[in-house]
């Protein structure tokens, strides 16, 4: 089936970033990148996507967060897949992803980076129900 979907991918680590387009782009998806939460928030500007893929730490080390909060707030119904390295950095496992009632993270999916490619496909379809 091919897919017309938007993808919005946002990394500040400029080769998983190409890593990630790159493979959404092999399953047929648009793509708009961004490296940073304010180069993503001038993209939503212009790109609506269907699903955003998003860096947990960019700039700042909330920039995932309020920028996932962003996109919720301008289209509730886009469903945001959120990578963080903080488990590999620190060896300390995320806990919202343990707790159920995390409900203060506005991200669907939170996912170890990197991501495997394999894994990300299968989110992304899941999410957007294809």
């Amino acid at each position: 089936m091919i897919t017309t979907k938007n993808i919005l991918i946002v990394d500040d680590d400029i080769d998983l970033l190409e890593q990630t387009s790159l493979t959404m782009k092999a399953e047929g998806y648009r793509v708009a990148t961004a490296q940073s939460q304010e180069q993503a928030e001038e993209t939503l500007l212009e790109f609506i996507p269907d699903l955003a893929i998003i860096d947990l730490m960019m700039e700042h080390m909330d920039s995932g967060f309020a920028l996932c909060h962003h996109i919720k707030k301008l289209y509730p119904e886009v469903p945001v897949i959120m990578l963080t390295a903080v488990a590999a950095a620190t060896g300390i496992d995320f806990a919202a992803r343990q707790d159920g009632s995390a409900s203060w993270m506005k991200a669907d999916v939170l996912l170890d980076k990197p991501a495997r490619p394999e894994q990300l496909r299968g989110e992304v379809r899941r999410l957007m129900r294809i």
